[in-house]
């Protein structure tokens, strides 16, 4: 049984819904969420904020966590997935944000990603820095991201 497969029966066996909001990984996790039959009872919203504007507008990122620590940081990751998980009324969020290169700037590597999940308001941040070329770090993160959010919920849950 795949991670996917694994997170959507949980959250149908939980009667909870689930969101994403995206950067690098460009719509590749709600892709994997919507390719389980019976997504659709637990997967109502899936945004991809790739700008800056985008992480502001859509998924209520404030400017200010924007221009004081940048789109790749802990604070946007949590900023994206409490606002996402608000906007859609959704029990969980996951969020992706990071740099999947060709190039890096100082202090923010090519392969350094956030990937974010909440439960009911509360927030979970991991750090990765992933390795390969870009496609492989935005899989490496949708796999990442899937395994967050399932070991997230279990914990919640007690399980």
């Amino acid at each position: 049984m795949t991670l996917e497969e694994k997170l959507i029966g949980l959250l149908t066996r939980k009667n909870m819904t689930i969101s994403t909001v995206e950067s690098l990984t460009g719509g590749m996790l709600s892709a994997r969420l919507v390719k389980v039959s019976g997504a659709s009872n637990v997967f109502g919203q899936g945004l991809v904020t790739y700008s800056n504007e985008a992480k502001h507008r859509l998924a209520g990122v404030p400017e200010e966590v924007l221009n004081t620590c940048g789109a790749v940081s802990p604070q946007t990751a949590q900023a994206m997935v409490l606002c996402g998980a608000k906007s859609a009324g959704s029990d969980v969020c996951i969020a992706t944000t990071g740099n999947a290169g060709p190039t890096g700037s100082e202090g923010k590597p090519v392969g350094l990603v956030y990937i974010a999940c909440s439960i009911h308001n509360r927030a979970w941040v991991n750090e990765y820095v992933f390795e390969g070329d870009r496609q492989s770090i935005r899989e490496q993160t949708v796999e990442k991201a899937l395994e967050l959010a399932l070991s997230s919920l279990q914990e919640y849950l007690g399980l």
